[in-house]
C-alpha cells in the first residue's frame, strides 16, 4: 500500500483486507472538509461498492493493485473520486440496471451494488483507457 505525499491517492493490494483501510482512508479526506454525515455514509458505502467489483472481476483469481484518487472542488463543494485497476476490461455501467421488483430482486443477485451507486452519487462514469479500467464518482456536498 502506497499514499501519495499529499495524501489525495492511494495504491492499494484489491483484496478484501483492504477495503476497512480505503474506508478509514475516505472518511478521513472528507471529515477533513468538513462533510455531513448523509452524503460521507453514501460516499463511503459507493466507494465499498466498486472496490468489490474490482476485487470480483478486475483481476480474479489472481491479485492486482487498484489506485484511488479523492479530489474535492470547492465550488459548489463536491468531491470526486477515480479508481484505477489494470485488470480484465469490466465496464458495470453496461448492465442493464437490477430489477428491483418482484420476484428477480429475490432470485437474481447481482447488480445491486452498482444501481445503488448510480442512485446515491450525482455522477457515475466509466472508460477503459491505456489498459486500465476508470471509474469515477462524483458527489455534490
Amino acid at each position: 500500500m502506497r499514499i501519495s505525499p499529499d495524501g489525495t491517492s492511494i495504491v492499494i493490494d484489491a483484496v478484501e483486507d483492504s477495503i476497512d483501510f480505503i474506508q478509514d482512508f475516505i472518511k478521513r479526506k472528507l471529515l477533513s472538509y468538513g462533510c455531513e454525515k448523509k452524503p460521507l455514509m453514501q460516499i463511503r458505502l459507493a466507494v465499498e461498492e466498486i472496490f468489490v467489483n474490482i476485487i470480483s472481476y478486475a483481476y480474479r483469481p489472481d491479485i492486482g493493485k487498484a489506485e484511488i484518487y479523492v479530489s474535492v472542488s470547492e465550488a459548489p463543494l463536491s468531491v470526486t473520486i477515480l479508481f484505477m485497476d489494470a485488470g480484465k476490461p469490466f465496464d458495470p455501467l453496461a448492465r442493464p440496471d437490477a430489477d428491483t421488483s418482484g420476484k428477480m430482486f429475490m432470485e437474481r443477485p447481482g447488480g445491486f451494488g452498482i444501481l445503488l451507486v448510480k442512485n446515491t452519487m450525482d455522477a457515475v462514469n466509466y472508460e477503459y483507457k491505456d489498459g486500465k479500467n476508470i471509474l469515477s464518482i462524483k458527489k455534490n456536498l
